[in-house]
Parts: C-alpha cells; sequence; structure tokens
C-alpha cells in the first residue's frame, strides 16, 4: 500500500512508523548539508521546521526566470551530518530525515526522544527525485553557502519512495544488517580455518 505523509507531520505519525515500511512526503521539503545544519545551529532556524522533512542534498539548481528550477536532487551521505544531528533534531523538531547510507547512534537516540524517522533515497536517482520538486519556495544563505550547501525550501508532490531505516523504537535497519554481516563472516572463517 502507498502511504504520503503531507507536511506539517505530527510526532504521532512520526512514531506510528517502523524500519521497512515506504512513504512518500507530499507538502514542504528542504535540504541541508554540512555547512547548512552548523549555520542553523549556530544562528537558528530562518523559518519553522517542525513536522518537516529535512533532505541531506546539495541539489543541481537553475536560474529560472525570478525563481529556481532543481534540476538534479540525488542525496548526500548522511554520515557527514551524525555529529550535529541529534541536536538539529531535538532543536528544530523535523520528522522526517531523507539521505542515503544511514546514521549512527547519537542519530537514532534522537529520532526516539522526538519522534522522527530517518528515511533512505536512492543515490543516484537525483533526476528522478527532481521530478516530484513542484516549486522552490525559497532559498537561505545562497550568496554565503553557495548552490550545494544553501538551505533550499521545497514543495514536494509524493516523493519517494522512501524506505524507513531507522525508527523512533530504537530499530536501525543498519545496525540488523552489519550484525548479519558480522554473523555470516564469522560463519565464512570457521568454514576456512576447517578446511585448512
Amino acid at each position: 500500500m502507498k502511504r504520503t505523509l503531507t507536511t506539517p507531520i505530527s510526532e504521532q505519525e512520526a512514531r506510528d512508523l517502523h524500519v521497512g515500511d515506504v512513504i512518500y512526503i507530499t507538502g514542504t521539503m528542504f535540504t541541508a548539508r554540512d555547512e547548512a545544519h552548523l549555520t542553523m545551529l549556530e544562528h537558528g532556524a530562518p523559518f519553522p521546521m517542525e513536522g518537516l522533512a529535512l533532505y541531506h542534498c546539495g541539489p543541481v539548481a537553475k536560474k529560472d526566470g525570478d525563481g529556481w528550477r532543481i534540476v538534479s536532487a540525488g542525496p548526500t551521505t548522511s554520515a557527514r551530518m551524525e555529529m550535529f544531528e541529534d541536536r538539529f533534531l531535538e532543536k528544530f523538531l523535523p520528522r522526517v530525515v531523507v539521505g542515503k547510507g544511514g546514521m549512527g547512534e547519537k542519530t537514532l537516540a534522537a529520532l526516539c526522544k522526538v519522534g522522527a524517522v530517518y528515511t533512505h533515497y536512492t543515490g543516484g536517482a537525483g533526476a528522478l527525485a527532481a521530478r516530484a520538486i513542484s516549486d522552490v519556495t525559497n532559498v537561505h544563505w545562497l550568496s554565503e553557502l553557495g548552490i550545494p550547501e544553501a538551505v533550499w525550501v521545497l514543495s514536494v508532490k509524493e516523493f519517494g519512495p522512501l524506505t524507513v531505516t531507522m525508527d523512533s523504537h530504537g530499530e536501525s535497519l543498519y545496525d540488523t544488517l552489519n550484525k548479519n554481516v558480522r554473523k555470516n563472516m564469522q560463519a565464512i572463517h570457521e568454514r576456512i580455518e576447517r578446511r585448512e
């Protein structure tokens, strides 16, 4: 079943999600990479972020008349934001984080505390992602940070599919995967040692 969440997303809606769920986002999404996270933590958010979707993305944007058009919007590696994502979540309360590659224990603890989820979007599908972006409603710190690092505020329609890989119940698909990989590696080593 296709499940679409419309922003602002409530804490309860986020807590109702579990690892493995597939969702789409309609409404407001904003981008933030390393520099944008740090800028907002130091200076505050330029708009209310509670209930919105945070996208780890440095888009390719093209000037279009008086406004902008997003040409490509693929996810960036989320682990880069691990050092400050917990503080960001607690301060600004976005309910869905979109990225790739997963995040660590600090972020997982913050997701549980505030009621939010981390979702995975396929890398290399930036042009496909851009199709779900209907409008650039604003851009912040463009001259200071440049196009990839600026905070882009986007109107999106059924942005996805997004797979919930970390939820507010302490579950992480990445932890499960790592445990399974370690278990399989151990079994492979044992078989090799028996043959020697």
